[in-house]
């Protein structure tokens, strides 16, 4: 072979190289760098299982697409919720109505406000042992939650069954010692509103706030002896820290919680014993 073969051969095998490592480069995917995932916004909220959770729960989704994951966390009682969100335990609360809202700040010396008014639960009288508010017998006992607003709240429900007259009917911090006339010599229990549902046997009548009545299995529309107006004062309330408003997260739920798929909900589900008040 002389010389120009080798030359040819040789150039030809340069050029065969060349191009089979282009076709590699060509042929392997460009490297893109990995997305950073989406920050998510956590938001606890305090509540009382009924109805108050329920709710909430409707509102996970809507959250979630705003990359706010709504975590509910569930109280039995009155206290506890206030102070989680005054410690900072919890953003925010969503289980009581202004007049204790009020109440609990002034005796506790707490700095809670409300951001959302969200719904109304008739208080209602159900029946004990006695089966009808015509029945009721001289000395009949009254179970009625112990904490300020709602027993205030309970009395005046008495009150504009005739039963009791109250000396200061604008007093929604009424107690039994606030009692002008009682015709029928009533005895009040006086228990931790929770409780009720327990002893409605035990007593002639009872007074049970609408989210523990559900949750015992009464409906206080059709189930009740007697209940609440509609222009009922006592507006159910997701409530905050005083500075912590204008969250973003909170304003989100605010406008989640004030939302057509809320209203809708709340009507359908609870058929008038809760009340959209938005």
């Amino acid at each position: 072979m002389n010389n120009k073969r080798i030359f040819t051969a040789a150039l030809a095998l340069t050029l065969a190289l060349s191009l089979t490592a282009c076709g590699s480069k060509e042929e392997t995917p460009a490297e893109t760098p990995a997305e950073t995932p989406a920050e998510t916004t956590t938001l606890t909220v305090a509540a009382s299982p009924t109805p108050h959770a329920q709710i909430l729960e409707q509102c996970v989704p809507i959250l979630a697409e705003q990359g706010i994951e709504l975590v509910i966390n569930e109280y039995s009682d009155y206290v506890v919720p206030n102070t989680a969100v005054e410690d900072g335990d919890e953003d925010a609360n969503y289980f009581q109505h202004i007049p204790y809202l009020e109440e609990f700040n002034a005796s506790r010396g707490t700095h809670l406000v409300d951001v959302a008014s969200v719904h109304i639960e008739p208080m209602a009288i159900y029946a004990g042992k006695t089966s009808s508010l015509e029945e009721l017998p001289d000395g009949a006992s009254i179970a009625v939650p112990n904490d300020p607003t709602n027993e205030g709240r309970a009395l005046l429900l008495l009150e504009a069954q005739g039963l009791i007259t109250l000396s200061d009917s604008s007093n929604l911090s009424s107690t039994p010692k606030d009692i002008a006339e009682n015709p029928k010599n009533l005895t009040f229990v006086e228990v931790e509103a929770a409780t009720i549902p327990s002893i409605v046997s035990e007593v002639d009548l009872a007074v049970i706030n609408s989210n523990y009545a559900l949750g015992a299995g009464y409906n206080p529309v059709t189930d009740s002896l007697a209940i609440e107006s509609s222009d009922s004062p006592y507006v159910n309330v997701l409530a905050v820290k005083e500075g912590n408003e204008e969250n973003p997260a909170i304003q989100a739920l605010v406008e989640a919680l004030h939302s057509d798929t809320i209203r809708t909900y709340i009507e359908e589900t609870f058929d008038g014993a809760v009340v959209p008040a938005f």
